[in-house]
């Protein structure tokens, strides 16, 4: 009780996430009066990051930084509406394939977001589309990053649970392509009804290719990594520093758009986004101490398993629950805390332990396009100048396709694991 106070009383505040972790921490253990347990404390901290496969984090945001900086955004957009434009509401369908091809170097949704949105929601208003649509396409389509290896939330997963992160690389991509397509036709839907332009003629051949000539680059950067890892060639922290070697050398000699003054901005803002997500990893580890030693996973399994002992009611329990908790709580805290409690209850009930991490991702990704606290959210009505109620009524039919997706995953576990049993990593 003292764990639950505390911490909704601090999350009320407005007190960043990290800390709110670590105090939470800190007052469940002077409650419990046994001041040994501290000294658990400093150790707890940096066990939590004490995991090879966490540097791979770093280098994957600086190698979005650097690719973002190239210019690279523009080419992936023009070539994904070389593609689609002709297709009813064409700007909203190069929106979201726009994110697919992102996907493939950041990981992130939130520089999606950014870097997309900050391209296309003018252009999209200018061409004749509300500009609460564009904004909630553009937010909508942004959670096929991390979804689409390589992804930072899989890193943390994979990292923490002790799961493979190449199978869950290997895991994420068909859910992408599905999340992909069933926005692409939910957004289609609202084009014809809203009759939204599109463009008088398909792209010949021609434009075509050299649109993909233009773009190759870019794309090329997910192959090297993706095959490297799923090779065997380089595990998944050497393929990120191989990201960021890749962009580097892009964008100094292929595109010359980068320069030697960029990099310390750009080291810069890489530190500031990694070291809010390892505070909130190594304060969420002291966290999940706490909850262990209070035996809170115990009494959370009981209390599913009280309710079903069905794998798929116990799956859709997990959904509910991520999607709610999601709605109010950072994202990876939600993970790195909830995951060592629901990971092992999934498994007792025999579902794989890469589908339950998709699951989890994928639960946890759409969160971040929700009320009230989606970090999507907020930089889509920073770009539109919309308001969060506005932007908030718009993107709900996008939420609705992207829940649809996510039942579809959790209930089919065939798509997630396909590729991995292929490459025998499942």
């Amino acid at each position: 009780m003292t764990i639950a106070v505390t911490f909704l009383v601090l999350l009320l505040l407005g007190v960043p996430i990290g800390f709110v972790l670590g105090i939470a921490a800190l007052f469940a253990l002077v409650q419990m009066d046994l001041p040994a347990l501290m000294n658990m404390v400093p150790q707890r901290f940096f066990a939590g990051l004490d995991m090879f496969t966490l540097m791979a984090m770093p280098f994957f945001i600086l190698a979005g930084e650097i690719m973002n900086k190239t210019g690279i955004t523009r080419r992936l957009v023009a070539f994904a509406n070389v593609l689609v434009g002709h297709l009813r509401g064409g700007l909203a369908h190069a929106n979201i394939l726009a994110s697919v091809f992102f996907a493939g170097m950041t990981g992130a949704a939130v520089s999606d977001t950014a870097a997309i949105g900050t391209m296309l929601i003018p252009a999209m208003v200018e061409d004749g589309y509300d500009k609460d649509f564009s904004a909630a396409v553009t937010a909508a389509s942004s959670i096929i990053g991390p979804t689409i290896p390589p992804s930072n939330m899989m890193v943390i997963y994979g990292s923490v649970m002790g799961v493979s992160i190449a199978g869950l690389f290997a895991a994420g991509f068909l859910p992408g392509i599905l999340l992909a397509t069933i926005l692409m036709i939910f957004a289609g839907i609202m084009s014809a009804k809203r009759g939204y332009p599109k463009k008088e003629r398909m792209a010949t051949l021609k434009e075509i290719l050299l649109g993909f000539k233009d773009a190759i680059v870019a794309l090329l950067m997910p192959v090297i990594i993706l095959g490297g890892i799923l090779s065997g060639v380089f595990t998944p922290t050497e393929a990120a520093a191989v990201a960021v070697a890749y962009a580097a050398f892009v964008g100094f000699f292929v595109f010359r758009s980068l320069k030697l003054s960029d990099i310390p901005s750009m080291l810069a803002s890489t530190a500031r986004t990694t070291g809010v997500v390892f505070l909130i990893i190594a304060t969420a580890s002291i966290m999940g101490w706490v909850l262990t030693k209070e035996r809170v996973p115990e009494m959370i399994a009981s209390s599913f398993l009280a309710i079903t002992q069905s794998k798929f009611g116990i799956l859709l329990l997990v959904n509910i629950l991520m999607l709610i908790v999601g709605m109010f709580m950072d994202i990876a805290a939600a993970l790195i805390i909830l995951g060592p409690i629901l990971h092992p209850l999934a498994v007792s009930v025999g579902v794989n332990p890469l589908h339950f991490g998709i699951i989890m991702v994928l639960s946890l990704n759409i969160a971040l396009m929700t009320p009230p606290v989606g970090a999507c959210l907020f930089v889509a009505c920073g770009i539109s100048k919309l308001t969060l109620e506005q932007l908030s009524k718009a993107i709900w039919p996008f939420i609705v396709a992207e829940v649809i997706v996510l039942f579809l995953v959790t209930f089919f576990a065939d798509i997630p694991l396909f590729l991995p049993r292929l490459l025998g990593l499942a």
